[in-house]
């Protein structure tokens, strides 16, 4: 018997952001993997992502390329006091690139 999923404080578009933000050339099949919806839906996420202007598409030889744009604000009104690139920095920071570099990468205010 399968288990149920437990819900999650992100949504299904923040966790393809994280992933393409830590890996820009990440294929659509791997971000479905990571975050464990179809490849279908990851590339509805990124219609969506890239009609807000969150995320441009950029060609790489055969490959995507993907660039986002942290500067913008949180969509909900609840959150739209901050940017994505505070969501992007309060989840990868720790893990993956020391402060001065993620705050230069994805313009980020911290104290």
């Amino acid at each position: 018997m399968p288990i149920a999923q437990e819900w999650t404080f992100l949504s299904n578009h923040a966790h393809v952001l994280l992933c393409i933000t830590r890996e820009p050339e990440i294929r659509l099949r791997d971000v479905a993997e990571q975050v464990g919806i179809t490849e279908r839906a990851v590339q509805r996420i990124i219609a969506d992502l890239e009609a807000g202007q969150y995320l441009e598409r950029v060609r790489s030889g055969r490959r995507n390329r993907y660039v986002v744009h942290p500067e913008l604000p949180l969509r909900h009104p609840v959150e739209a006091h901050r940017d994505v690139g505070a969501l992007l920095a309060l989840v990868l920071e720790p893990e993956t690139t020391p402060r001065r570099r993620l705050k230069k990468t994805i313009n980020c205010k911290t104290d």
